[in-house]
């Protein structure tokens, strides 16, 4: 439950909207118990009554068509309402839970999250909050205010039957929940892992099904995703089968209390104290107001799934940062020389990827960092831009020390284009301005021309407004490519840091972006990590980075 309770300040920003909901689900029960109430003594009434002689079916028929007309639109208000509430909740969730996710994911190694994991804590897990109110507190809390109003009723009109009506009730409405919240804890612990398990299974397999087929590993991959589908299914059945013991305990509760009033209202009856109209009503309200409990308990039992998904998301948020800001930050003096003395580093630090390495990049010295995959030069840009810090030696730039240097300024200092650099599902306008969101037109259409892509921005229908599609689609790879260096270029950066900016295209595309690199960023330090053959006069100095040590190759 605490951690439930760590999301209350969210929940309280939607208070108002909340109870609102509330108030209209309370409503919506009181409607139907009176409206059951009041059909059984109309009826009665008007049955007893011969001929309906005496008896004015105006009024009563005219109250049962208006309860059901304020039910219906009720509802109706309840349902709009909540769930407005719910989904900006769950929107300021998100957004709290990105705006938690950025500084605390290392950008490798083994503390870095599965994409899957991601996508089932930013999916599932926020929408299992929902269950927390909208289909768990709001039910809850009409029942025991429509019992509670039951039972004052009965206390007045058949003060008898109210001590077992409240017993049915505070079993139904008050043991009942609270045991399955605590017997569903587990399972739904068990439910939310098992579920982010197969999330992983599947984006795996999606994203690899090439090299899963090209390995006929397909047999192993559909043997893993279908052992998570069977421990989620198992678990599913287990918490299913808990809310269906309580929800038939919840049945037997009601029944019982129906029976208390029956019999007593049948000794009150030939006691002559109430009428038979009057006990009819009595009954069918009864009825009404146990109408909900077996929903409730459906829904309470996963609350142990909303438990564990708040304690999933707050387990994430409150990590500590994959890099934490300076205790006594130190201001950024002027300068664009970078240096690396005696750095060590490896995501496990007993395998370091990096050994002692040594360099310097003067101010306005374009570099490039050659070597097989997997021989460390990620992570030196990474070093570069503080992603991670090293074990041992130090990163400076302008002579101070990285970890000493509030990450605003050293990010305006240094910007990236790494090979997965998106193209967001937006225009071009705005894919453009996050590289420096402050920019003009005129900025951004240098930008466009340094970077060669003007021609092709003019031609769109839209100019800058053209959406450029999911993962910009309607660009071609060296486009886009392009797209994200007029980005970084952009940025009033004086270094650029690209981690094999040319990764997927052609050798045509390749040499005449590599080509029209430094002409772009003239003036500015560029330090390239590649594979590519560089073009003549693409760089002052090239490295090969072996076991973990530069060696200077010009």
């Amino acid at each position: 439950m605490s951690n439930l309770l760590f999301f209350a300040p969210l929940f309280r920003r939607q208070a108002g909207r909340l109870g609102l909901a509330l108030l209209l689900a309370i409503a919506t029960l009181a409607f139907g118990a009176l409206l059951l109430g009041v059909s059984g003594w109309f009826l009665t009434a008007a049955f007893l009554t011969t001929a309906a002689a005496g008896f004015n079916l105006f009024g009563p028929s005219s109250l049962v068509r208006g309860l059901s007309l304020a039910r219906i639109l009720s509802r109706y208000a309840e349902r709009l309402v909540g769930h407005d509430a719910t989904l900006r909740l769950l929107a300021e969730i998100r957004a709290w839970l990105f705006a938690s996710l950025f500084p605390r994911i290392p950008f490798a190694g083994a503390g870095a999250p599965r994409r899957g994991e991601l996508v089932s804590r930013l999916t599932a897990d926020v929408e299992a909050l929902d269950t927390a109110f909208l289909t768990a507190v709001i039910p809850l809390a009409g029942a025991w205010a429509l019992g509670g109003a039951t039972a004052a009723l009965l206390g007045w009109l058949l003060p008898a039957a109210a001590p077992a009506y409240g017993a049915a009730l505070l079993l139904s409405a008050g043991l009942l929940p609270a045991a399955l919240a605590l017997r569903s804890r587990r399972e739904g612990g068990v439910v939310v892992e098992a579920s982010g398990v197969l999330r992983s299974a599947v984006l795996d397999g999606i994203e690899g099904h090439a090299e899963l087929i090209a390995f006929s590993a397909t047999g192993r991959a559909e043997a893993a995703l279908a052992g998570a589908a069977r421990r989620l299914a198992a678990a599913r059945r287990r918490l299913a089968r808990h809310a269906a013991i309580a929800a038939a305990g919840a049945q037997l509760c009601g029944g019982l209390a129906l029976l208390s009033v029956l019999w007593f209202g049948l000794r009150a009856l030939q006691a002559g104290e109430i009428g038979g109209p009057l006990l009819a009503g009595l009954l069918l309200a009864t009825l009404g107001s146990f109408e909900a409990h077996a929903a409730l308990l459906r829904n309470v039992a996963r609350l142990g799934s909303a438990t564990a998904a708040a304690g999933r998301l707050r387990a994430i948020g409150t990590a500590p940062p994959a890099v934490a800001e300076p205790a006594r930050p130190v201001p950024l003096p002027p300068g664009a020389e970078l240096r690396l003395d005696g750095v060590t580093y490896g995501h496990d630090p007993a395998r370091p990827v990096l050994r002692g390495l040594d360099l310097v990049v003067p101010a306005g010295t374009r570099i490039a960092i050659l070597g097989p995959s997997g021989s460390g030069k990620s992570t030196l840009l990474a070093l570069l831009l503080r992603l991670a810090d090293p074990q041992r030696g130090v990163v400076r730039l302008a002579g101070t020390d990285l970890r000493a240097v509030p990450l605003a300024e050293l990010h305006a200092r240094i910007a990236l284009l790494s090979q997965d650099a998106p193209v967001f599902l937006d225009t071009l306008r705005q894919n453009l301005l996050i590289g420096r969101p402050d920019a003009t037109d005129a900025d951004l259409w240098q930008a466009l021309e340094e970077a060669r892509l003007a021609d092709f921005a003019r031609s769109l229908p839209q100019g800058l407004e053209t959406p450029l599609g999911e993962a910009g689609r309607s660009l071609s790879a060296g486009q886009a490519r392009r797209l994200c260096l007029a980005r970084a270029l952009l940025s009033r950066a004086a270094i650029l840091v690209l981690d094999e900016p040319t990764s997927g295209l052609d050798p045509e595309t390749e040499h005449a972006f590599l080509a029209d690199l430094s002409r772009a960023a003239r003036g500015r330090s560029i330090v390239i990590a590649t594979h590519a053959m560089l073009p003549p006069g693409a760089v002052d100095r090239r490295y090969r980075l072996v076991e973990g040590v530069l060696e200077p190759l010009d």
